[in-house]
This record gives structure tokens, C-alpha cells and sequence, in this order.
């Protein structure tokens, strides 16, 4: 921190992250990186890395088995941070992800896709899908990838499901775009998606967000510098699905849906309109959403500890576990 003091900066999104004319990144929002656990001694989940690729990494988590042959539904969970900060392998995710985990009882692989400005998207989306594609894959007995044992002997891909939080939460609903129109190896199919607070955005306001400038916000301004060559903006569909040139809500890529929000977020009001809108799309799935009275952004994800937090999470299990 000490060394920036005196460079000239480029960017600031602070309090997330600071850009410097000498291409020095400073992530100010960033938990630090822990190592998998063997297991951990509450939640009692087993954890590792494995290289998905040669630029696609992932950590993955095994509860502890009622039997040596149990079959467990997948979970492929995208983190947030903006496209530009946090990871896979944080603290804060590592922590969060094995209490999910345990609750659920759920395999699930928290994907390591690359970061803006570094990587800027659609890096982050092509990550994610590959990772997906990768996890579909341990379906097809002749395949050349390498595959893990944990997905072999215990994935139920009857119960395949993704989700994200935030940025996280972003990335999902594009995958259940693009698995909407694009087959996944060994034709798996998406049961269910997770939302929660999905970051959208766009030029148009949506109920209270009239209050601020919206594209002097700090969320039109991280979009434009995690994607530089964006198309249209705010207003490109993988950041604004109610765009006039984005693709129907009805073709979503999955059975059921769950979207997850917070009273005091900014965020809320779009997700709320996302619900709406994949209702009257003409979807042909089972759509949920949940609104945390009192709660800001990703509350659940920064002290899962609280009462809320835990009722919290205790939805997102049984929605995988279903």
C-alpha cells in the first residue's frame, strides 16, 4: 500500500480498486488467498485446487460422505467482486463456500476465472463457461479431459446446478443464456440457477435508481473498466438483460430459478425487475425470489454468522439439495 503513495493514478474505483499509469493494480477490496483445507474442522468439508486449464483454475469442496458410494448434486458457483477483485482461493470465499457446502451437501467447484483490468471481460464469461463445459464433461465416458475423481465417483449430474453472487450472480444468468441455445458435453442439462444480488445495470432507471446520476455511478463506471470495448455500454445485454437488442428471458437454460436479494442494496430494484420479467418472458420453469428486509449487499456472504445470514444460506442449500 505504502509503495502507491506516491504514483499517479489512473483509475480509482475506490473502495474497490485503484488503477495506476505505471499499469499498477491496487485491489483495495480483496481478502487473502488460503490454501484448501483437508477438512475443515466445523463446517467438516474437504477442499483442493486443481487447474481446469492452462489459465482456468477452480477449488473444490466434498462434504463428508454418508457412504463411500453417495452420490451428491454439483454446484458450479461463480464469485463477485466486480470482474476485478476477490477470488476462488480468498478467505472470504473459501469460508463462505464450505459453509454452503456442509449445509447443502453439495460437490461444488468455485471457479478461478481471470480478473480485469488484467483480463478484461468477456474473459471473465469465457472462464466460466469453460469451467462449466469442463464439469459437464466427467458425464462422457471417452473424453480427453482429465478428470477428477471427486465428479466421478460422487457428482449427481441429474442435480447439476450453478450460481453467483453479485458479479457472480452476473455471470450466472449469462451461462443459463448462452445454455439456453449452446449444448453442454454429454447434453447435461442445468437444473437449477442461483441469482444472488446479480449485478445489473443499464442507462434507463428502474424504480429509485432516478435518485443518482446513473451513469456517473460507481456501477456504470466498474462495468466500463472491466470492459473497456463493451458494445453499447450500460447497456450492453450481458450487463442489462431488459436492453432492446438483449435475448428473451424465455430461453434461460435451466428448470428452476432462484433470485436473491437485499432491501438497502442499490442493486435490488433491477433484480426485483428480473424476476418480473423472466415471469412474463414465458419461461418454462419454476422462478423464486427472496427479499432480505434490512440487509445490504452481499451481507450473507461477508458475515454469514448473523441470523439472516444463516436462513440465508439455508435457502441457497435447499435449493441445491432439491
Amino acid at each position: 500500500m505504502a509503495s502507491n503513495t506516491n504514483k499517479e493514478v489512473l483509475t480509482d474505483l475506490s473502495p474497490l480498486i485503484k488503477l495506476y499509469k505505471d499499469g499498477t493494480v491496487e485491489r483495495l477490496l480483496n481478502s487473502p488467498h488460503v490454501p484448501p483445507s483437508p477438512v475443515d474442522p466445523t463446517a467438516g468439508v474437504f477442499s483442493k485446487d486443481i487447474n481446469i486449464s492452462p489459465v482456468v483454475q477452480a477449488r473444490l469442496y466434498l462434504p463428508k460422505l454418508a457412504d463411500p458410494h453417495q452420490k451428491l448434486p454439483v454446484l458450479v458457483y461463480y464469485h463477485g467482486g466486480g470482474f476485478c477483485v476477490e477470488s476462488a482461493f480468498s478467505f472470504l470465499n473459501h469460508r463462505y463456500i464450505n459453509i454452503l457446502a456442509a449445509e447443502a451437501k453439495a460437490l461444488i467447484i468455485s471457479v478461478e476465472y481471470r480478473l480485469a483490468p488484467e483480463h478484461p471481460l468477456p474473459v471473465a464469461y469465457e472462464d466460466s463457461w469453460s469451467a462449466l463445459q469442463w464439469v459437464a464433461s466427467h458425464v462422457i465416458a471417452n473424453t480427453s479431459i482429465e478428470k477428477d475423481p471427486w465428479l466421478t465417483e460422487h457428482g449427481d449430474f441429474g442435480k447439476f446446478y450453478i450460481g453467483g453472487d453479485s458479479a457472480g450472480g452476473n455471470i450466472a444468468h449469462n451461462i443459463l443464456v448462452r445454455a439456453g441455445t449452446e449444448p453442454l458435453p454429454g447434453d447435461v442439462k442445468i437444473l437449477g440457477g442461483f441469482l444472488s444480488h446479480p449485478h445489473f445495470w443499464g442507462s434507463k432507471p428502474i424504480g429509485l435508481e432516478g435518485k443518482e446520476d446513473i451513469e456517473e455511478s460507481l456501477l456504470c463506471r466498474i462495468w466500463l473498466f472491466v470492459y473497456p470495448s463493451v458494445h453499447g455500454g450500460i447497456d450492453n445485454p450481458m450487463v442489462n438483460p431488459f436492453a432492446d437488442n438483449a435475448p428473451s428471458l424465455s430461453g434461460l437454460g435451466c428448470s428452476r430459478l432462484l433470485v436473491c436479494l437485499a432491501e438497502k442494496d442499490l442493486l435490488t430494484e433491477r433484480g426485483i425487475h428480473y424476476v418480473d420479467s423472466v415471469k412474463k418472458s414465458g419461461w418454462n420453469g419454476e422462478v423464486q425470489m427472496v427479499v432480505v428486509e434490512g440487509e445490504d449487499h452481499c451481507f450473507h456472504f461477508f458475515d454469514p454468522h448473523t441470523e439472516k445470514a444463516k436462513n440465508l444460506i439455508k435457502l441457497l442449500a435447499s435449493f441445491v439439495s432439491q
